[in-house]
């Protein structure tokens, strides 16, 4: 089974733009640490939370892409 991130607007909905990145991860770990690396670029396409999916299983999510005030 591979990991993957779902990209959603604070809503919820999916962020559909072509440019986004499909990529699938071996790990969770590999996941994570991708996602440590490009959350900036993701919010700059206006991506504004993920989820993390292992095949059809939620492992967790949202996780908000946005700094804590």
């Amino acid at each position: 089974m591979s990991y993957i991130w779902r990209f959603e607007k604070t809503d919820g909905s999916p962020v559909s733009n072509a440019e986004l990145p499909s990529e699938r991860f071996p790990t969770q770990a590999d996941a994570e640490s991708w996602i440590g690396e490009a959350w900036r670029d993701l919010l700059g396409q206006g991506v504004d939370q993920v989820r993390l999916l292992e095949g059809d299983r939620e492992v967790y999510g949202p996780m908000s892409l946005h700094p804590a005030e």
